[in-house]
């Protein structure tokens, strides 16, 4: 393993949700004073489903919110430049009313700023178990391969793929990972494994990304991580290339290259990063 000089970020980045700068209507609240650190933080109280939405151009993604007012955080990951946030309530079917929107000029402390915090879709703290994991498994590393190594040689190693779960799952929508849950565990669907993935690499300073999206042969619809190094590391599963974006597809690892679940690896067409 080569690279980067490595050692565990400081502090553990967390998202935050601070009400006295949120605006909104209709018990909805979107605070965007910390857009500059790459989200935005929602709340909303309502008895039925509701959704906050993050809009960029002709970009935008959907999350699914707690309706007891628990706020959420939203990864404001199409880049800078203007972004529309709104909150939205379920009327009937998938039909849904706006409850409250806000405009935001968006200007990133730094390109990775969203792939380096907690979000809806990778959720932990400081003192989350996961993150006591990750900071266990790198210690003595010496570069940014070592560590991405010992981070996914374990989550390879002891995650098994939930075939019931993903039965189970295979028809529903709003599906939230939890990755101390899925280590805890020990098995999960492919979202659990790219949320423990991200959320243990970015807990460390390792910029990670989760994308959604399709995987060859059979157009499945999958998840996968993309982790940015300066340096490079190759293993049998992936190829971690210098400065660059490069995927990492836990699932097929862990899954030993089962087609049925998580496709060929051969080719993969992006639709949601988060």
């Amino acid at each position: 393993a080569t690279g980067a000089a490595f050692s565990p970020a400081a502090t553990v980045e967390e998202t935050q949700f601070d009400a006295s700068a949120a605006t909104g209507a209709n018990d909805a609240l979107i605070d965007a004073s910390h857009a500059q650190d790459g989200y935005v933080s929602v709340s909303a109280v309502s008895s039925a489903r509701i959704k906050a939405q993050v809009i960029s151009g002709q970009a935008s993604s959907s999350f699914d919110m707690p309706q007891d007012g628990t706020p959420i955080g939203c990864p404001l990951a199409f880049g800078d430049g203007p972004y529309t946030v709104r909150i939205m309530r379920n009327t009937s079917g998938n039909n849904y009313v706006e409850l409250c929107s806000s405009d935001i000029d968006v200007a990133l402390t730094s390109e990775f700023a969203p792939f380096l915090r907690p979000n809806v879709y990778c959720s932990y703290t400081a003192s989350s178990s996961c993150v006591a994991k990750a900071r266990e498994l790198v210690e003595g590393c010496e570069n940014q391969g070592e560590a991405l190594r010992a981070i996914c040689t374990y989550i390879v190693d002891n995650v098994a793929y939930d075939d019931d779960k993903a039965a189970k799952l295979k028809d529903s929508t709003g599906y939230i990972p939890d990755p101390d849950e899925t280590l805890q565990l020990g098995k999960g669907i492919c979202f659990d494994y790219v949320s423990l993935g991200a959320a243990m690499l970015r807990s460390l300073g390792i910029p990670t990304k989760i994308v959604t999206g399709y995987v060859s042969p059979d157009s499945i619809y999958h998840a996968w991580n993309l982790v940015y190094l300066d340096g490079s590391w190759k293993s049998v599963e992936v190829s971690v290339d210098p400065n660059t974006w490069t995927r990492i597809d836990l699932t097929f690892a862990a899954a030993g290259g089962s087609g049925k679940t998580v496709g060929d690896a051969k080719e993969y067409t992006d639709r949601y990063t988060y």
